[in-house]
């Protein structure tokens, strides 16, 4: 592959992660986080951390909502509200074990 100047880098970065996103929130709404957090070690609150703590490193202003409301397209209660379901308990002790192992022991996730 030929070298990729850093703009080129950085849009494809972008693209890739639109498209993620879009994937996540757009094509595969009933995967639920709990469930990425299990299997994967992050979900779609952590890429709204993410985003925040990017923005913060940048010197932006940015809160935990406003960065949710960015990364789910909509206020972060009415995703839930039509997309999330209850886990069950077994799902909920992976998620304890899996959040501590990624994300640590604060409310970060």
């Amino acid at each position: 592959m030929s070298q990729i100047d850093d703009q080129t880098r950085i849009e494809l970065e972008a693209a890739a992660f639109r498209a993620l996103m879009h994937h996540l929130l757009e094509k595969r709404p009933e995967v639920q986080n709990i469930d990425l957090m299990n299997l994967a070690g992050f979900c779609r609150n952590c890429l709204s951390r993410w985003y925040q703590e990017a923005a913060q490193a940048r010197g932006l202003e940015m809160g935990k909502e406003e960065a949710r409301e960015i990364v789910y397209g909509m206020p972060y209660a009415d995703w839930v509200a039509r997309n999330q379901t209850e886990a069950d308990a077994a799902k909920k002790a992976a998620f304890a074990k899996a959040f501590a192992e990624n994300v640590g022991g604060s409310d970060k996730g």
